[in-house]
């Protein structure tokens, strides 16, 4: 759609794709209350969805995962959840890994603050009326084991860096509206 903000990559210079795959989302299909945040007058259940990956470069060192949304009215976007130094073996993350409680992340990854200020996975808030907008999870495939930030950056600061490091990247985006 013409009328809509343009994708978070698309201004960055072109890398390879890859597949990303959900047992919970799909492309362009209503996320369900699972992946709802829980306030700003929402009531989901605030559950990062499952993701795998395949078909990224055979370089890669690592992997950092990452969901915005492009649409929020904001003038900058959102981003709901940044997880950085997945290590290269791991090739999926279960349905809750974005959990501050109990994450189920691998040993050396990460949540940096997302735009809710929490180190987790925050959930779909679009306001109420909105075309549905659009959750852009994307997987990129990494030149180095550690993007070398911590779990303090802002989001920028490690869109940043991943700008620098990123060889491939797998793109998933389901919507959200009500």
């Amino acid at each position: 759609m013409a009328d809509r903000a343009p994708l978070p990559y698309d201004f960055l210079p072109p890398v390879p794709g890859f597949t990303v795959t959900s047992d919970d989302v799909a492309a362009g299909v209503q996320m369900t209350e699972r992946q709802v945040y829980n306030s700003f007058g929402m009531s989901g259940e605030n559950i990062s969805p499952q993701l795998s990956w395949s078909g990224f470069p055979e370089e890669t060192k690592g992997f950092a995962v990452t969901c915005y949304d492009p649409d929020a009215p904001t003038g900058s976007g959102f981003w709901h959840w940044l997880v950085i130094d997945v290590p290269a073996s791991v090739t999926s993350l279960p349905a809750g890994a974005g959990s501050a409680a109990d994450p189920q992340l691998p040993a050396g990854t990460f949540h940096v603050r997302n735009d809710y200020g929490t180190k987790d996975f925050g959930g779909a808030a679009p306001p109420a009326g909105d075309e549905p907008h659009r959750y852009v999870f994307a997987v990129h495939a990494l030149d180095v084991e550690a993007l070398g930030v911590d779990s303090e950056v802002t989001p920028a600061v490690a869109g940043f860096n991943l700008r620098f490091h990123t060889i491939a990247r797998g793109l998933l985006v389901p919507v959200y509206g009500h």
